[in-house]
C-alpha cells in the first residue's frame, strides 16, 4: 500500500508541477520572445536564441513530468476500469513522446540562423534559408499536431475509466471527457491549418487536466 502511495503521491506532484511550469512557458514566450510574426523568426533569432533555448528546455520538462502523472493515473483506474486506463495511458504517453521529438526546435534553428547571419551572406543565400527555415518549421507543426491529436484521445479513454471508478466519480470522469473532446476538436481544426491560434485551446485543456487530476491522484495518495 505504501508503494502504491508513493506512485500516486509522485505522480500526483508531477502532473500539477508540469502544468504549472507549461503556464511558466507561455510566461518567458510573452516576455522574451513575443507574439509578432510580422517577419521570419530567422531574421531576429539571435536575440531570442537564449529565451527560446530555455522555452524549450522547460517544455520538455513538462512532457516528462507529464509522462509520470500518465503512469500515476493508469496505476489508480486499472483495478476498477483496466482496458480504458490502459489505453487511455498509452495513448496518452505515444502523444507525449511524439511532442518531444519536437520539443527541441532550437537546436535544429541555430545553425541555419548562424548561416543567414554570417557575414558572408548574400541576399540569395538569406532567402534559400529562409525557406528552409520555414520547411524545418513544418516538420515540428506536424509533429505538434500528431501529438495534440493522441493526447485528447487517450485523455477521453482516461475519463471513461474514471466514470467507473468511485474513487473520481462522474464529477472527473465528465470533466476529462469534456476536456478530451475539446482537445480533439482543436487537434482537427490544427489539421487543415497547422498555425490556426485554435492552438492555444488543445494546451489549455492539457495544462487543467493535469492540474485538476494531479491534484485528485496527490490526494488520493493521502486517502485512509
Amino acid at each position: 500500500m505504501e508503494e502504491e502511495k508513493s506512485v500516486l503521491r509522485w505522480g500526483g506532484l508531477a502532473g500539477i508541477l508540469g502544468g504549472i511550469i507549461f503556464i511558466l512557458v507561455f510566461v518567458i514566450v510573452i516576455a522574451f520572445v513575443g507574439l509578432d510574426t510580422a517577419e521570419p523568426e530567422v531574421m531576429r533569432f539571435p536575440d531570442i536564441r537564449a529565451a527560446r533555448t530555455v522555452e524549450d528546455s522547460l517544455y520538455l520538462v513538462v512532457l516528462i513530468l507529464w509522462v509520470t502523472h500518465f503512469l500515476a493515473l493508469y496505476r489508480a483506474l486499472r483495478r476498477t476500469s483496466l482496458a480504458p486506463a490502459l489505453f487511455g495511458s498509452v495513448l496518452g504517453i505515444l502523444g507525449l513522446v511524439v511532442l518531444a521529438a519536437g520539443a527541441l526546435p532550437h537546436a535544429a534553428f541555430a545553425p541555419i540562423s548562424d548561416l543567414y547571419h554570417a557575414p558572408g551572406a548574400t541576399p540569395e543565400d538569406q532567402a534559400t534559408l529562409v525557406l528552409l527555415w520555414q520547411a524545418t518549421q513544418g516538420i515540428f507543426d506536424a509533429l505538434l499536431v500528431v501529438g495534440f491529436l493522441f493526447l485528447p484521445i487517450g485523455i477521453i479513454a482516461l475519463g471513461v475509466a474514471m466514470l467507473g471508478d468511485p474513487a473520481f466519480g462522474k464529477g472527473f470522469g465528465g470533466v476529462s471527457v469534456v476536456l478530451g473532446v475539446f482537445g480533439v476538436l482543436a487537434a482537427s481544426v490544427l489539421l487543415v491549418d497547422p498555425i490556426s491560434p485554435i492552438a492555444f485551446v488543445g494546451i489549455l485543456t492539457l495544462i487543467v487536466f493535469h492540474l485538476v487530476l494531479g491534484w485528485k491522484v496527490y490526494s488520493l495518495s493521502r486517502a485512509p
